[in-house]
């Protein structure tokens, strides 16, 4: 068994999903699936995203009466080197058990191979070359953005050189994700 939260990250990204939720499920879902202890955010009446510590979910939808539309889920990876325990939900922690502060991304690419889910590098928004790195699983439509080289402003000075920044489902293929977008 892969030890700890590497697990958890082997899971997300084989199967784009957090403990089975999907990006596309509604918030009354993700509560059943991890728990009610998160942060509720909406901007405007159209977007919405629920916070989790490690974990957001976000939705949209086109007019206020409309329900929300799960949109996409972002593990902010990069929020764990900050060395908070408690930033880890219970119901990941009672499945994960302990979370290391980083995630390399040469340890999470090598099980990754191990398990035959290959990662591929994607065009990165200019703006962030190079700085980050960007790297898609085609199946679960999964993207991995590790951190490319130190820039002050550019980066987190808590962060090293190949640590993951971030992980987000669902990202589209190459081209949509060269302009950031998520589809």
């Amino acid at each position: 068994m892969t030890p700890y939260s590497l697990a958890f990250y082997l899971d997300v990204v084989t199967t784009g999903t957090v403990l089975g939720a999907r990006p596309t499920d509604s918030p009354e879902q993700l509560t059943e699936i991890l728990g009610t202890d998160y942060a509720e955010n909406v901007s405007g009446r159209h977007h919405m995203w629920r916070d989790h510590g490690l974990v957001e979910f976000f939705w949209e939808r086109g007019r206020p009466t409309d329900p929300w539309a799960g949109h996409h889920f972002t593990l902010q990876v990069h929020r764990l080197a900050r060395g908070r325990r408690s930033l880890v939900n219970a119901t990941l922690r009672d499945r994960y058990g302990r979370f290391a502060p980083r995630l390399r991304y040469d340890t999470l690419r090598r099980l990754l191979d191990r398990r035959g889910v290959p990662l591929v590098e994607i065009p990165e928004a200019a703006a962030n070359v190079p700085y980050f790195r960007t790297f898609w699983q085609p199946d679960s439509r999964v993207a991995v953005r590790v951190i490319g080289t130190y820039g002050p402003y550019s980066t987190p000075d808590f962060l090293r050189v190949g640590d993951v920044y971030s992980i987000q489902a669902p990202v589209s293929g190459p081209g949509v994700a060269a302009d950031g977008t998520t589809g």
